[in-house]
């Protein structure tokens, strides 16, 4: 593998580390009775990178891996609309068949009322799951081009044990230059089932923690990456019941001390196309902080979780107070679900304007 093209060196805000994918999206209609499809670009760690950049202005870079084919160039240019610095990338020689490393594709289709958003992967093999140790530069990355920021997560973790063991050399690696390591953990039960299942999750997920400042999730990460269980509760109140959360999270920075701000999103959902939306999070210096609970009327659900994270970190980077933090992350995510694809599409200003409860009226 190598790093095909150069761009210039420019600090970085932000470095993210994951799987950049193909997705196929059918539109209003389904997979299954696709004849074509929308292709953009997406990913769990990139989309953070990408939200940063496009909708927050920061300078940011994905470390990733694309087969050197058509496909893996369709998948840079998407990447260079979005503003995310590329010269990280490391390219694969591609075989011809795939073997070796190839594009992950996602197809996923929306939702709708009773029908829930579907999304099936083909991503085995691909050219990101090969990353291993020693392959990237990171005391460069974090010491000449200056990240002061690297976020990776659950996704990328679990692709293989050596994207697992890359993660963790990263993390060690931004400790080291004192950056920042923010975590999501974003469980996918699809990609855990061919690697030992939840135990193997919580395992991994576990190995990793004593690296990370900021830790985001839902509550089914934190059961399902961690180990923790959420206190009992009335099943009607489980979705958007921040007290449950709240005594949960206690539990993870009982255990994980170091932690400096954990994070998670809210959700109740009553079908595809309503969703209750919200989000707490806890740092050491102010405690509890809970956003603004929304009803949303739903267009594309996948990627408001990266736009949550993307808003919080946007916060914590220019040390807004906690409570704008939450509040900036989960107005970027009720919007970027407002909007198709897996990427957001708002502006900075639409963003501050709901975290401070302006009204959904026409803009004229």
């Amino acid at each position: 593998m190598n790093a095909r093209r150069e761009s210039l060196p420019g600090r970085l805000d932000m470095v993210s580390l994951g799987e950049v994918m193909l997705r196929f999206d059918p539109g209003a209609g389904r997979v299954r009775t696709a004849r074509s499809f929308l292709v953009s670009e997406g990913g769990g760690e990139y989309n953070v990178s990408r939200g940063l950049r496009r909708c927050f202005g920061l300078n940011t870079a994905i470390v990733t891996a694309l087969a050197d084919n058509e496909v893996g160039l369709l998948v840079e240019d998407l990447i260079l609309q979005g503003g995310v610095n590329t010269s990280l990338i490391e390219w694969v020689p591609y075989d011809g068949v795939g073997a070796e490393g190839r594009i992950g594709l996602n197809f996923t289709e929306r939702g709708f009322g009773v029908r829930g958003a579907k999304g099936v992967s083909d991503r085995a093999h691909s050219a990101a799951s090969h990353l291993r140790p020693g392959q990237i530069d990171w005391d460069s990355i974090f010491a000449k081009r200056g990240a002061m920021w690297l976020h990776t997560g659950g996704i990328f973790s679990a692709l293989s044990e050596s994207s697992a063991a890359t993660a963790a050399e990263a993390m060690a690696a931004a400790k080291r230059h004192g950056a920042t390591v923010s975590y999501d953990l974003n469980y996918r039960p699809s990609l855990w089932k061919s690697r030992g299942g939840a135990d193997s999750a919580i395992e991994t997920n576990r190995a990793l923690m004593p690296w990370v400042d900021v830790l985001i999730g839902n509550e089914e990460d934190f059961t399902a990456c961690l180990g923790f269980v959420p206190p009992a509760t009335d099943a009607h109140l489980r979705g958007l019941d921040p007290a449950n959360f709240q005594r949960m999270l206690l539990d993870v920075t009982a255990e994980y001390d170091h932690l400096q701000v954990v994070a998670t999103t809210l959700r109740d959902v009553h079908s595809a196309s309503v969703n209750g939306w919200g989000a707490v999070a806890w740092s050491k210096a102010a405690g509890f902080c809970q956003a603004t609970t929304r009803e949303l009327d739903v267009f594309d659900r996948v990627g408001g979780g990266d736009s949550f994270a993307s808003g919080l970190i946007y916060g914590l980077i220019n040390a807004l107070p906690l409570q704008e933090c939450v509040e900036i992350g989960a107005a970027h995510g009720a919007l970027a679900m407002t909007t198709p694809v897996d990427t957001s599409m708002a502006s900075l200003d639409e963003v501050l304007a709901l975290a401070q409860g302006v009204g959904q009226r026409v803009q004229r």
